[in-house]
């Protein structure tokens, strides 16, 4: 007779079955080999280099969440690179504000937003989140932290994103051009913005996010998109994965894309089906403004599975893992050419 005695016993020895079997798993990195990580991720061409900076964390066995703030610090030290970091192109008035965001695996974060002077804000969001109670700092009071933290103050506006400010000071014209980062290196430089999202997998089997942006070139003063917003322009759950976005950061915020993305992939969507509904909705609701504008978005899972999806062909995104440290991928798409 199966009786409670002879249940108990088998309870007690399946317990200590998985309490053994999960010990074997975290001394046997090879295990996480097999499920494809450690592995990072990013957004765009300038992602490559970034990749194979935060590769050299984690290769080592170090934590998702200082390789993605290592990885991302290479586009915003660019001096080639007008969409992120301190040759940014400025806002309207001539100032160069930039924007970051950083969350590990235990759910903390950090945010800057509206950022002057300070060159890297991806390390001052990083201090954000290991030295204050809060969440986002903006404007005076991040810089004044920074300054604070250690960080230098110099002025980012170059002579050449000074030199293209006035010269859309002729017309003063905002018309944002769709896939900036691959048209710079067709037809050179052009008046726009895109972000690098950066989405990490450590040896643990633990995920990290990073977001760092100039933001819209000759943009209001003030004007803050999704990229150093938690839940639009970065979202990770150490259960599922982690997402992030690139494009337009408006319709991002109002669809609060990467948390949407997250959320999908936790009710068993692959990245690339999350990404590709996130994007849908944003179609639904705005259709004829969708065939006009670029959003992205790039998906990461526990199992190290990734995928994207854009509403215009032409995004594309960087892999590194253990096998190939330089693969760029072109995203799939709803529209081509706006049709």
């Amino acid at each position: 007779m199966y009786n409670r005695r002879k249940f108990l016993k088998l309870s007690a020895a399946t317990a200590s079955l998985a309490a053994i079997s999960k010990s074997a798993l975290s001394k046997n990195p090879t295990t996480y080999q097999e499920n494809n990580f450690p592995i990072v991720i990013s957004t765009w061409g300038f992602g490559i280099p970034a990749n194979q900076e935060a590769w050299k964390t984690l290769s080592k066995g170090g934590r998702a969440v200082d390789a993605v703030e290592a990885g991302v610090r290479i586009p915003e030290a660019d001096m080639t690179n007008h969409t992120v970091g301190r040759a940014g192109y400025p806002d309207r008035d001539g100032h160069v504000t930039l924007d970051a965001c950083i969350m590990d695996e235990f759910g903390n974060c950090g945010s800057v937003a509206a950022i002057e002077d300070i060159a890297h804000p991806i390390s001052v969001a990083r201090r954000v989140m290991d030295k204050t109670p809060h969440v986002m700092l903006v404007g005076d009071g991040a810089r004044q932290f920074a300054i604070e933290q250690g960080f230098k103050a110099e002025k980012l506006l170059t002579p050449e994103s000074r030199k293209a400010w006035k010269e859309w000071l002729k017309t003063a014209k905002y018309s944002p051009v769709m896939n900036i980062e691959s048209k710079q290196s067709r037809q050179g430089s052009k008046y726009n913005h895109d972000t690098i999202g950066m989405l990490a997998l450590d040896a643990k089997g633990n995920i990290s996010g990073a977001c760092t942006t100039s933001g819209m070139a000759f943009k209001m003063h003030g004007r803050v998109g999704d990229s150093p917003i938690i839940g639009a322009g970065l979202y990770v759950d150490n259960e599922v994965g982690g997402a992030t976005s690139t494009g337009v950061g408006e319709e991002v915020i109002r669809n609060v894309g990467s948390f949407l993305v997250v959320e999908l992939m936790r009710q068993g969507l692959s990245p690339e089906e999350a990404c590709k509904e996130a994007v849908q909705r944003i179609i639904k609701k705005k259709p004829e403004t969708a065939k006009q504008i670029q959003v992205g978005f790039l998906a990461l899972n526990k199992k190290g599975e990734y995928g994207a999806y854009a509403i215009q062909d032409g995004f594309s995104f960087a892999v590194c893992d253990s096998k190939k440290q330089d693969l760029l991928i072109p995203g799939k798409y709803f529209y081509k050419d706006g049709k």
